[in-house]
């Protein structure tokens, strides 16, 4: 066990191993156990429908299996509602139902917040309990009798300390004090806890202590194959051993207004569990993952950041720089860094080059896939574009800024009129064009942060190593940006 950095900027309060962090869409495997557990005590079974379960279901998602909810295989693509939009049981059972499939129920796989939301409105109505009293009085207690953590927002809560959040834009993030109700996120994310505690309470699901044994070897088994080398088991993602040496099964949640993001390791081999979270951007604990996981499982020795700062005049460096092709770079000074702004397809794919499996057609997709949402094309962007004006009013002219490959994702950023006011933002769809991450507003357009290496030459600020391979160099009023295909200059304005 291990912690870093500081869990409060403003109290300067430094992250321990009893820092509490949200776990977001970790809640998944929560609710997933919450299932099985009821499978084992014979109160529902996976291939029950939900309409059966919920006879106030008439919409299409009525004919949904549980298993197929629980493997995202539902149908439902997306949300149902944004994360602290206050929503009660029945207001969320309606939003739920209204929503118009995008696949047959069982012919395709879509990550669905709503459809776990629907698995915990099954088991607040099966359980004879609450959703929170369940999973409080049978899935999080721990074989020492302790409780693994609880609610961020909400009771049961989750203890203290608790780090503080930072967004991309720099600002914090959402403290726990939303009053609720929480069924915009029940079932598919709100839990918060330790780190030890995750570790804790994922060896007791895995070793039959929070469910029957035959359901642990349920849940640890891949139901539905997304890609090759992985796929869909019960609240997890099941990994062959081509990516760490050895099989593995994992989960991660984070993004929305709380700024933490975690991910959650499980080795069946070696019964080993990695868990991890972070508190702010600049090393996510799924890029520190990427980094460090295939030695951890392994038992190699931990990588090493290899690139050091050299020397480098950041303040001459500072100014616009604009590309031909109308595209432009802007350069800044931030905490002993450059931070380098790209504006434009042209600037942005130089600045973000896409990494080996994503081509510039497939970021070209999604970009129009986010210009259809926006313009209320489909059910969930019609939803996008109400929850914008009851915030910001009309939605005016939408200007696209351009599409990156952020992790395994994409993210297309924004500019959207609003009378006199322009909200920048960004979203991440997935295949179906549901809504998987957003920010708006958001202060950073694809921006990315540099180091130097001396000789006017810099290097990204990227600790963990994974982020683009690009250099940036100034000389003679003129800003080069190296990547994997070439280089790219850009004249200084004025």
């Amino acid at each position: 066990m291990a912690a870093y950095g500081s869990a409060n900027d403003a109290t300067a309060t430094p992250n321990t191993v009893d820092t509490v962090f949200s776990i977001g869409s970790i809640t998944k495997a929560f609710t997933a156990a919450a299932v099985f557990h009821l499978v084992d005590d014979g109160k529902l079974a996976l291939d029950d429908r939900a309409g059966k379960l919920l006879p106030e279901l008439d919409g299409p998602v009525a004919n949904a299996t549980v298993e197929q909810l629980l493997l995202h295989t539902s149908g439902l693509n997306g949300t149902h509602a944004n994360d602290t939009e206050p929503m009660g049981r029945e207001a969320a059972l309606k939003a739920i139902d209204g929503l118009e499939l995008a696949a047959r129920p069982g012919s395709r796989y879509l990550y669905s917040n709503a459809g776990y939301t629907l698995l915990a409105l099954i088991i607040d109505k099966v359980s004879g309990s609450s959703y929170r009293d369940y999973l409080a009085s049978h899935i999080l207690p721990l074989p020492d009798g302790r409780v693994a953590g609880g609610y961020w927002n909400g009771k049961p809560a989750a203890p203290a300390p608790r780090a503080l959040g930072y967004l991309e834009s720099g600002e914090a993030g959402e403290s726990g004090d939303f009053a609720g109700p929480f069924w915009a996120v029940e079932g598919n994310g709100g839990l918060a806890m330790t780190m030890k505690d995750l570790v804790t309470w994922t060896r007791a699901l895995f070793t039959g202590k929070v469910v029957s044994p035959q359901s642990a070897r349920a849940i640890a088994t891949p139901g539905r194959e997304i890609s090759e080398g992985r796929a869909e088991a019960w609240g997890w993602v099941a990994y062959d051993a081509s990516v760490y040496g050895k099989p593995f099964l994992a989960t991660a949640g984070g993004g929305g207004d709380i700024g933490h993001n975690a991910v959650l390791v499980w080795v069946p081999e070696d019964q080993m569990v990695i868990a991890m979270a972070a508190n702010k951007p600049k090393i996510s604990a799924e890029k520190l993952l990427e980094t460090v996981g295939p030695a951890l499982a392994l038992g190699k020795p931990l990588p090493v950041p290899t690139v050091e700062a050299g020397r480098g005049d950041m303040a001459a460096a500072a100014g616009t720089y604009e590309l031909g092709t109308g595209g432009s770079f802007e350069v800044a000074v931030r905490d002993d860094h450059l931070a380098v702004t790209a504006t434009g397809a042209d600037a942005v794919t130089a600045l973000f080059p896409p990494p080996a499996g994503i081509s510039a057609s497939d970021l070209r997709k999604h970009e129009e896939q986010v210009g259809a949402l926006l313009a209320g094309k489909t059910q969930e962007g019609r939803k996008e574009r109400a929850a914008f004006e009851r915030q910001y009013g009309p939605m005016g002219d939408i200007t696209l800024t351009g599409t990156i490959a952020h992790g395994d994702e994409m993210r297309t950023y924004v500019t959207i009129a609003s009378g006199s006011k322009l909200i920048p933002g960004w979203f991440s769809l997935n295949a179906a064009g549901g809504v998987k991450a957003a920010e708006i507003p958001t202060k950073g357009a694809a921006t990315l942060h540099f180091l130097p290496s001396g000789d006017d030459r810099y290097h990204p600020d990227d600790p963990t190593g994974v982020r683009p391979d690009v250099t940036v160099a100034f000389a003679d009023g003129r800003m080069t940006v190296t990547g994997p295909a070439g280089s790219t200059a850009a004249t200084r304005a004025g």
